[in-house]
């Protein structure tokens, strides 16, 4: 009989069988994201799907009480309008709501740039664009158009297995269009900041006004949270440790506008205080339902 595995082996299994990354933003320290997964994404694909076929289906209801009849053309109108529908709702709304769409909001799914910084006009229209040419203009071909011939839907048929197949053969689960556009599709991670950290903090003095808390959130703090509780075993992995410290306390001060001198003997204290203020600012905002993911929030203003 085989033994049942404890909860910590359970969830110990689940996170090994899921796909991470990092992401090295500019101020130099990685920060980790899970890999969006499959069932999630096309959940999304398949909410945001029916969302532009409902607004389709408007349209044409409200053409259809004109004076003239559009029977005739139905066919051809609903394939004109769901390109002219999609491909907008797509693009712009990645574009405002900094990487999501509605579907990808309500499966907790997201776009990143995989440079590290935030997404561009550049590659939200292209990843999006490619969507079109990957799956749903061939789809609709298959579709609304039985005049192709046989060997033209087989062409069709065997391009869309083709795409839906690139995913499953890279680590990242990247399809055509993020490959192009150098984008990655993440989970939204669902960890909540330790409490004891800030709550065990001294009293520091180390000033920071809001306009200096803005340029960062939730996923940064959790970041800086790792690196503050990190704990050298030996001399050389202290030391690297240290350089550590300084140089993110330094790209921070540069981020944030922070004039005051800091000595590298200081960094560790700098880095504290940041976190508390950082964090009571976060939470202070959440209260307002200003959520803060990270440092890329501004783009959703």
């Amino acid at each position: 009989m085989a033994r049942r595995q404890t909860p910590a082996e359970l969830a110990r299994k689940l996170e090994n069988s899921r796909r991470w990354f990092e992401l090295v933003p500019p101020e130099g320290v990685p920060i980790r994201f899970e890999v969006g997964g499959l069932a999630a994404r096309f959940g999304a694909q398949l909410l945001d799907i029916l969302i532009t076929v409902v607004v389709m289906i408007s349209i044409i209801l409200l053409l259809a009480v004109l004076p003239f009849s559009i029977e005739p053309l139905v066919s051809s109108l609903a394939a004109i309008l769901m390109l002219m529908i999609r491909a907008p709702y797509y693009i712009l709304t990645e574009l405002f709501w900094n990487g999501q769409t509605v579907g990808k909001r309500a499966t907790g799914l997201r776009v990143l740039g995989a440079d590290g910084r935030g997404l561009t006009t550049h590659a939200v229209v292209a990843r999006n664009l490619m969507k079109e040419v990957e799956i749903f203009m061939p789809g609709t071909m298959l579709l609304v158009s039985g005049s192709v011939g046989t060997f033209w839907n087989l062409v069709l048929l065997l391009w869309i297995v083709i795409v839906l197949v690139i995913p499953l053969t890279n680590a990242k689960r990247q399809r055509l269009g993020d490959l192009i556009a150098n984008t990655y599709v993440t989970a939204r991670p669902k960890s909540v900041l330790l409490p004891d950290l800030s709550g065990s903090a001294p009293k520091l003095d180390f000033d920071f006004t809001p306009a200096q808390m803005e340029h960062y959130g939730r996923f940064e703090l959790q970041t800086l949270e790792s690196l503050l509780r990190t704990r050298s075993e030996t001399r050389s992995s202290n030391v690297r440790r240290v350089e550590s410290l300084v140089q993110v306390a330094a790209q921070i001060r540069r981020k944030i506008g922070y004039e005051e001198p800091v000595p590298d003997s200081r960094a560790r204290e700098f880095l504290h205080a940041f976190y508390t203020a950082q964090r009571a600012f976060l939470e202070q905002k959440r209260m307002f339902g200003d959520v803060r993911d990270d440092k890329h929030h501004r783009d959703d203003d």
